[in-house]
């Protein structure tokens, strides 16, 4: 170890977040770069992973030059990113196609074959651990099996997005355990990739990249990457983890008792787990997490941040004008319109399936809907609307969670909305429970892999001592006058997916 920085690199959906922080936890400095997504037809969702490269490039070069840190004081590099893709590699490692994404829902079809050839839900269940879904890599790679021959039959290996990252900063081909119990191949309850449910897919064993614990050193920065981005040839790579997992372990979530809430894009909600979990049924996402004595349950919705933004985009262009005048940020302005309506909304309700839904519901003809709208709804109520069906869809996963029988006594937030003190307080009235925050917990992945890198190269002996460092930054208390209010619109909100999904059937078959 020569330094006492530390670098994290987050692949988002909408941009890479770079991070430099020290050895007590403090943010040095983070930056984010953006790229656009491709959605070559309905339901589908593409990226180029070039332009994660160039974000990855730019960003390093933006942290070592406007902050004069010498790059060998950089001790190493954690890497985190959106789970579930699928980059194809050929034999040279030149990227074959567009990477099909974790919110593509293209591969709906392949997920059914995928379950009958394992034998049904409980058999796979048992290889597993996890059901199939139209997200994960697994049910990708048949879908291009079966639809792109050409491109399958030149693939050498695929790769995660975060994983192509360490690719191209290191030479590595390689993946880590949460991150590889996202493809729905792995063996979650063994950490090995599960050779008999590939063996019924038919799919080589010759494409899977080799799997590391997340603290694990996994490449060191090649040369290439050296002189390009001024970090130090041999610098330690380690493991990481896929955003959904490690943006938790960011925040202290490796253990039950405290669930944690992520708005990001998608919406997750999450807990720790000290021992391994039977995934009864597949409701839930169990995964490894990124100690090796961990294991992790979660939910993902696949519309939190990403049905907000797609409102800004779409309906605020009031807010944005008033952005550009006044130099604040849109979303600070959109919260002060939300902020003008009272709780609930005027029993607005907005279902936020934008893109179809993946927890607590399996179903990628789900769309979004406002339920309830009249001549007396402002644009304060619409907004907050907007912002409460978020919540509302996040308490659907939180219920499952709670069934784990585990008590909860907090739960702590991050992710682009856990910025936002209005969505702390809604979380707080419609989960009447104390929401918080950690340092940390506003740069999501990037802030976890950068700790996670610190084990790896022995700033701290543990993931456990290197969350002793997190700090509480907010706490936002329940109202208990929302209680009732709340309770009743979420239950309203609850039944109707089932009411609508026969409306969804037959628009999809519209489309």
């Amino acid at each position: 170890m020569t330094g006492r920085y530390l670098l994290g690199l987050d692949i988002g959906t909408s941009g890479c977040k770079s991070i430099i922080i020290d050895d007590t936890g403090k943010i040095i400095k983070s930056v984010i770069n953006e790229y656009s997504l491709s959605t070559p037809k309905a339901g589908w969702a593409e990226q180029n992973p070039e332009h994660w490269w160039q974000a990855v490039v730019l960003g390093i070069k933006q942290l070592l030059g406007e902050n004069s840190i010498n790059s060998k004081d950089i001790a190493g590099v954690g890497l985190s990113g959106q789970m579930h893709g699928l980059v194809a590699l050929d034999k040279r490692g030149s990227v074959l196609r567009p990477a099909i994404l974790w919110n593509d829902q293209r591969s709906e079809q392949q997920c059914r074959e995928i379950t009958d050839r394992a034998g049904g839900v409980e058999a796979l269940l048992k290889l597993t651990n996890n059901r199939m879904l139209p997200g994960y890599t697994g049910s990708k790679l048949l879908w291009l099996k079966e639809n792109e021959p050409s491109v399958f039959e030149k693939m050498s290996l695929f790769l995660n997005p975060k994983d192509y990252i360490r690719y191209r900063l290191t030479g590595e081909k390689v993946t880590e355990v949460s991150d590889a119990s996202g493809t729905g191949l792995f063996d979650v309850k063994r950490r090995v990739w599960s050779k008999e449910l590939l063996s019924i897919l038919d799919i080589p064993s010759g494409i899977i990249p080799a799997c590391y614990e997340s603290t694990e050193i996994s490449g060191r920065i090649n040369k290439e990457t050296a002189d390009l981005t001024g970090l130090q040839e041999g610098l330690s790579v380690a493991g990481g983890g896929g955003d959904s997992v490690i943006q938790t372990t960011g925040m202290g979530l490796i253990k039950t008792g405290i669930i944690g809430t992520t708005i990001g894009t998608a919406g997750i909600v999450a807990m720790g787990m000290e021992r391994f979990f039977q995934n009864h049924e597949g409701l839930l996402q169990v995964f490894c997490n990124n100690t090796s004595s961990s294991w992790h349950a979660m939910g993902v919705t696949l519309n939190a941040g990403g049905a907000y933004r797609w409102f800004r985009d779409t309906f605020a262009e009031g807010e944005k004008l008033k952005a550009l005048e006044t130099g604040k940020d849109v979303y600070t302005i959109m919260e002060e319109t939300a902020a003008g309506a009272k709780a609930g909304s005027e029993s607005l309700l907005f279902l936020p399936y934008l893109i179809g839904e993946r927890c607590p519901y399996i179903d990628t003809s789900a769309r979004g809907a406002f339920i309830g709208l009249s001549l007396q709804h402002t644009r304060s109520d619409i907004t907050r609307s907007v912002m409460e069906g978020v919540v509302y869809s996040l308490k659907d996963v939180y219920e499952l969670i709670s069934m784990m029988g585990s008590s909860i006594s907090e739960i702590r937030t991050s992710g682009g909305g856990s910025i936002s003190p209005l969505w702390r307080q809604i979380q707080a009235d419609v989960f009447q429970c104390p929401v918080t925050t950690v340092s940390g917990s506003g740069e999501g992945g990037a802030f976890g892999s950068a700790l996670i890198a610190g084990v790896g190269v022995g700033i701290w002996s543990s993931v456990d001592e290197a969350l002793g460092i997190l700090k509480k930054e907010t706490e936002t208390f329940p109202d208990k006058s929302k209680k009732s209010l709340y309770e009743d619109l979420y239950s309203i909100y609850h039944s109707l997916y089932e009411v609508l999904q026969p409306v969804y059937r037959e628009l999809a078959k519209r489309r």
